[in-house]
This record gives C-alpha cells, sequence and structure tokens, in this order.
C-alpha cells in the first residue's frame, strides 16, 4: 500500500496528543457526597470501562479519517518500462513470390505476406520503447512508415501493404538503402534493420552487398530472415475462366547473400519456412536486441480511501448510538 499525499500521515501524532491533552481535565460531577466509602465494595461495570476509554475510540476515528485524506492506494499493476533509444526498421519484400500459399494460420492455408503481417504485428505489440520504422520493397522500395512510437498508427500503415502495389521484382539492395535512409539521422545507441524476403534480387540498380557495406559504415545492424518452404509450393494462377486454380512451382532464395548481409553487419541469418519457425525467429530477434536499462512504473492503482472512511464512518455512527442508547449516562 502507498499514499498519494503521505506528508498528511505526520498530523496523526500531533492529533492523537491534542485529543489526550483536551480530555486530561477532568469532568465536574453531577452529584456530590461527603464520603465515597459507601461506593467502597462497589466494581466498575463494563459500562464504566466503556466510558473511561471512549477517548481510544476517538483516537482510532481520527486516525483511520487522517489515513483515508492521505489517498491510500493499492497497486494493482507494475511494469518494468526499458529504454535505450533502440531504432528499428522492418523491412518486408512485397513481391509477387510472395503470394505463394504455403504458411498457415489456425489451419487456413494463406499467402506468405498476409502471415508475416500477422507475425509482425505481434513484434510490434511486444515492443515497448523502441522506435519503429517499415520499408517495403518489389522493383523498388518505398517508406511504409516513418521511425515512430505510435505503434497502433505502424501496424494501421502494415495493413495497407498488399501484393501488386509496386512493380514485381525483388529489389533487396533497395530495401536495404530505404532502411538505412530512415536510420541515417538517428542518435539512437543501437540502430537494426529486419529484412525479410523469399527470394532472389533481381530487380533495382542497388547490390544487396554494397548497401550492406553503407549500413556497417554507419553502424546499422541487419538480421535477415529467408522465408518459404523449400521446394515446390502452391501458388494460385488464374486460368481462362477467371478461377483460381493452384500449381506447384519453385522459389529459388539466396540464402548465401543473406548470410554474408548479416556477416558484414554483425547481424544475423534466419530461416523460416513455415508459421511457426517465422514467429520464433521474431522472437529470437526480439530477446537478442531487448534494452538494458530498467524503470519501475506504476499503471494501474484501486484506491482504498472508502474502506478506510468508511470505518470511520462507521465506528463515528457506532459511538453515537452506543452513548445515546445502552452507554447513556444519567444525569
Amino acid at each position: 500500500m502507498i499514499f498519494k499525499d503521505i506528508w498528511v500521515l505526520i498530523v496523526i501524532p500531533l492529533a492523537a496528543a491534542l485529543i489526550i491533552f483536551l480530555n486530561r481535565k477532568k469532568p465536574q460531577p453531577a452529584l456530590r457526597f461527603s464520603s465515597t466509602e459507601f461506593f467502597a465494595g462497589f466494581k466498575e461495570n463494563w459500562k464504566g470501562i466503556f466510558h473511561r476509554r471512549r477517548i481510544w475510540l476517538r483516537i482510532l476515528i481520527v486516525v483511520l479519517m487522517l489515513i483515508a485524506l492521505a489517498g491510500p492506494r493499492k497497486v494493482l499493476e507494475e511494469t518494468k518500462i526499458t529504454s535505450e533509444g533502440i531504432d528499428i526498421v522492418l523491412a518486408v519484400d512485397a513481391s509477387g513470390s510472395m503470394a505463394a500459399e504455403d504458411f498457415t494460420i489456425n489451419g487456413q492455408r494463406l499467402n506468405r505476406l498476409a502471415v508475416i503481417k500477422d507475425v509482425i504485428k505481434d513484434f510490434i505489440k511486444n515492443r515497448k520503447a523502441d522506435r519503429i520504422g517499415m520499408v517495403a520493397f518489389g522493383a523498388l522500395a518505398y517508406t511504409v512508415c516513418p521511425l515512430t512510437t505510435d505503434y497502433d498508427w505502424l501496424i494501421e500503415n502494415l495493413n495497407r501493404v498488399e501484393l501488386g502495389l509496386v512493380e514485381d521484382g525483388t529489389a533487396i539492395g533497395s530495401g536495404i538503402v530505404a532502411s538505412v535512409g530512415r536510420l541515417k539521422d538517428s542518435k539512437s545507441k543501437s540502430k537494426v534493420i529486419i529484412l525479410l524476403t523469399d527470394g532472389v534480387n533481381n530487380a533495382g540498380k542497388v547490390d544487396p552487398l554494397g548497401a550492406a557495406k553503407a549500413a556497417q559504415a554507419m553502424g546499422i545492424k541487419i538480421y535477415t530472415i529467408g522465408a518459404g518452404s523449400k521446394g515446390f509450393v502452391p501458388f494460385p494462377m488464374r486460368d481462362l475462366w477467371g478461377r483460381t486454380v493452384y500449381q506447384k512451382v519453385r522459389i529459388d532464395l539466396d540464402e548465401d547473400t543473406l548470410k554474408e548481409i548479416a556477416r558484414l553487419t554483425n547481424g544475423e541469418y534466419f530461416r523460416a519456412t513455415d508459421t511457426e519457425s517465422l514467429r520464433e525467429v521474431y522472437q529470437q530477434i526480439d530477446s537478442m536486441e531487448k534494452t538494458k536499462i530498467e524503470q519501475t512504473g506504476y499503471k494501474e492503482y484501486r484506491e482504498l480511501f472508502p474502506w478506510f472512511f468508511g470505518a470511520a464512518l462507521g465506528l463515528l455512527l457506532l459511538e453515537l448510538i452506543l452513548f445515546n442508547t445502552i452507554l447513556l449516562r444519567i444525569p
């Protein structure tokens, strides 16, 4: 339990001392007797004890009220916020080959891009204090979202990434250059690109390894992910009547280049052949790029004011009832 205005508690001993001081003055007797020998054989009953101890009940009431005024509260949720200024750019392949449907979610077969977007959303939601941006590339690369800590807005922009938005092709080098452009002015201690592709660099004017060397010179680390099943995969196509049919096609993946990109930039290469392995890759990268500085924060409280104030009010009401009924003194 913590207090919103803890300084109020300092008043408690002062208030208790004042009540005791004010009650030191003995009340004048209602009846006077010349001798008290007649009452020597009588024992004090519980009512008399209650009257003599009434001051402690009043002190308790005042203490409970002052505690209530101090704003007692209970922490319902404690969070650890970590922050060291990591900037991350997610570079996603949106070329035509990402239409292959060799990944599944909840038993439903979906294209690679749809599954990757779902996994990336989980990755974004798992970050707490980092700036994240996004680049998509086909034959050309474009910025989906600049670096931001507004993860809801980032996810909204991610949802707009669809197949066919750019000319078909796989410009890995252009994707790296666009990502580096998002990070070049960053003042963060750690700058990271997570590059995912399922193909071979066959478009754009920038060599992927040349782009990786530029990233290396700027202190940018690149994690590369090769996505897609090995061998032939189901690929949707249209027949003469406009119906969707599936053909088995083989999509090549240039793993050697992706490994070299990761090596040059002190990153790491991962292979994801299905939805689960893809999730594991992003989870592994997430754990590798966790921040180091921890700050404790509190998200939600439960106010305890009503409990203490209610107890004080209840005792006050009880005193009024008792000392005006069964504990009433006459005269």
